[in-house]
């Protein structure tokens, strides 16, 4: 796998990462921001910034703000990210290995 890189973040594990929810569906979800703890096939738990607690957040209805380790921030569209985490891991991105 590539390194982690802005370019390279939807192929990446996204449990560790500094996350804002920059725009959502629901929008009492918008500004909420933590540390991703899980993530689902179509939602990311975040462990807020405030208490600790955990908020689950649908991917598809949200778009994220994710801080890499560097300090870059890289806004992801979450229906990039619905799929499993380990398919999507594997998969995401456009490697010549890949079929269309």
């Amino acid at each position: 796998m590539s390194a982690l890189a802005p370019e390279t973040l939807v192929k990446h594990e996204l449990v560790g990462l500094d996350v804002e929810v920059v725009d959502a569906t629901d929008p009492g979800l918008v500004g909420l921001a933590g540390r991703v703890v899980r993530e689902t096939t179509k939602t990311l738990v975040v462990a807020t910034d405030d208490d600790g607690e955990e908020k689950t957040v649908p991917k598809g209805a949200a778009t994220f703000a994710f801080t890499l380790p560097d300090g870059t921030v890289v806004r992801v569209e979450g229906a990039r990210l619905v799929a499993r985490p380990a398919r999507r891991t594997e998969t995401a991105g456009g490697h010549t290995w890949q079929s269309d």
